[in-house]
């Protein structure tokens, strides 16, 4: 069970980088133009939000099972702290009034979180598209 778990967790990295990418391009189309918020930046910054809770709660599934080494504790707190940034643009945007909502929360959140990834992958010596489990 633990061997499927790490496939998943490592496999979903892709769709992160992808739905990551997917959210940035399109809040930086958004902030360039000048765009009103609509339901892409709502939708793309929700997936991505959730794919990265996904895969946090893969991650705290692993740490439960016995799958732990002290490396691991910057990977912990940099992934959940990237979760936690690219949640707060979807759920601060959703109170707002629909004439108080814009797209550079999105992108600055978007970019945090990569950021964060990126350093949290790094944490436990690996690149970020690099694969020791494939």
């Amino acid at each position: 069970m633990l061997t499927g778990l790490l496939h998943a967790h490592s496999g979903l990295r892709y769709l992160i980088l992808i739905a990551g990418v997917v959210a940035f391009a399109y809040s930086l189309f958004a902030v360039l133009t000048r765009r009103p918020y609509d339901r892409g930046l709502r939708a793309t910054g929700a997936s991505f939000a959730g794919l990265l809770h996904l895969q946090v709660l893969l991650g705290f599934i692993m740490i439960v099972s016995g799958e732990f080494y002290s490396a691991l504790i910057g990977h912990i707190f940099m992934m959940f702290f990237a979760a936690v940034t690219a949640q707060v643009p979807v759920s601060v945007m959703r109170r707002r009034p629909p004439e108080a909502r814009t797209a550079l929360p999105h992108l600055i959140a978007v970019t945090i979180a990569g950021v964060l990834i990126w350093g949290g992958v790094r944490a436990i010596g690996r690149g970020v598209l690099t694969s020791t489990v494939f």
